[in-house]
């Protein structure tokens, strides 16, 4: 199969690139800057090539699936899905942005007519969070609500920073009673029971707002992290600059010079995911894990799902729909906890 890292000068571009040729896999390395590119494949030893979004039909046309690494995904993945269709070409991202998983979604029959697999959030955003809500809905069929909570550790990169800084205006998310819905940011706290140790979390927007609707059909979701609370006060005030041109300009340019975390940072810091379902009855059950440096989660699962691509139907897909529940426990690192299931007299 010839496949393609789009963005492959990017932080994650790179990692995934890096790993797959320490697997034995000899991916094409794209992307716009021409001096970069050109630069890793000459370290990797990879063919390279060099093409903006609106000439991707063309460059993608011998091309089997395309892992696009490019972001911010806002602006990015709509041209590379729509040259995925045209080519025939499957398509994997990286994204965590709530709108681009709704407008992915969106090609489900346009995918299925071309044959090909549409896979957004195949790394860290959505994959550990995505096969948690499903098996959490496994031990509870009957669920009506979900929360999934996350921490990380290690940093973050220049493009998640940046993607970061474009969302910020935008408030909270959550999805109540079926539909996507704006709250305040950190509108609900709780106590998430990680592997590790119980932390207190506050809700933001994240990907499984719209993905683990799909993977599991629980019409009210809630997705948390560690949040100061002082950080969601003062989120009133901060969003309307973050909503201006000026504001996005100097956010973006500051996450411009964020490094990413390097081998030893990644090496020695992990993620940590909890999710938790109830149904109007009152029974519950919950679930956590634990895995590596979100970033080497990413490039690990970037690579192992461009090697599943051939075993999934065609259409738009999760994490989970496209390779099942258990998909997070073939991932380097990731240790999944025990269900624990609770009814409403109280037993497990």
């Amino acid at each position: 199969m010839t496949w393609m890292v789009y963005g492959a000068n990017g932080f994650t571009g790179t990692l995934v690139a890096e790993l797959a040729v320490r697997r034995g896999l000899r991916p094409v390395l794209a992307g716009r800057d021409a001096v970069k590119v050109r630069a890793l494949a000459e370290r990797l030893g990879l063919e390279h090539r060099i093409f903006d979004l609106d000439h991707a039909v063309a460059a993608l046309e011998d091309v089997d699936a395309v892992a696009h690494c490019a972001g911010p995904f806002s602006a990015t993945s709509g041209p590379m899905v729509a040259a995925c269709l045209a080519s025939r070409t499957h398509y994997v991202d990286i994204t965590g942005e709530i709108d681009v998983f709704e407008a992915v979604a969106r090609q489900d029959k346009a995918a299925k007519d071309a044959g090909v697999v549409l896979l957004p959030g195949a790394g860290f955003d959505v994959v550990p969070t995505d096969c948690v809500a499903a098996m959490l809905h496994q031990s509870l069929p009957t669920a009506t609500h979900l929360d999934l909570a996350f921490v990380v550790q290690g940093g973050a990169s220049a493009g998640t920073a940046r993607t970061a800084v474009e969302g910020s205006g935008g408030g909270g998310r959550v999805r109540e009673n079926g539909e996507i819905r704006g709250a305040r940011l950190g509108h609900r706290r709780r106590t998430a029971h990680f592997r590790d140790r119980p932390r207190d979390v506050g809700a933001i927007p994240w990907g499984d707002v719209s993905t683990a609707y799909r993977s599991t059909g629980i019409p009210n979701i809630t997705t948390f992290t560690t949040l100061p609370g002082v950080l969601s006060k003062l989120q009133p005030f901060t969003a309307p600059l973050l909503r201006t041109g000026l504001g996005q300009r100097l956010g973006k340019a500051v996450a411009k010079r964020i490094p990413g975390p390097n081998d030893g940072t990644r090496g020695r810091t992990r993620c940590e995911v909890f999710g938790e379902v109830w149904d109007d009855e009152g029974n519950r059950a919950r679930l956590a894990l634990t895995g590596p440096n979100a970033y080497d989660l990413t490039a690990d699962s970037v690579v192992k799902a461009i090697e599943r691509l051939g075993d999934t139907p065609p259409g738009a897909h999760t994490p989970s729909s496209a390779f099942g529940a258990d998909y997070v426990r073939a991932l380097d690192g990731v240790v999944v906890g025990e269900a624990e299931v609770v009814s409403a007299g109280g037993q497990q």
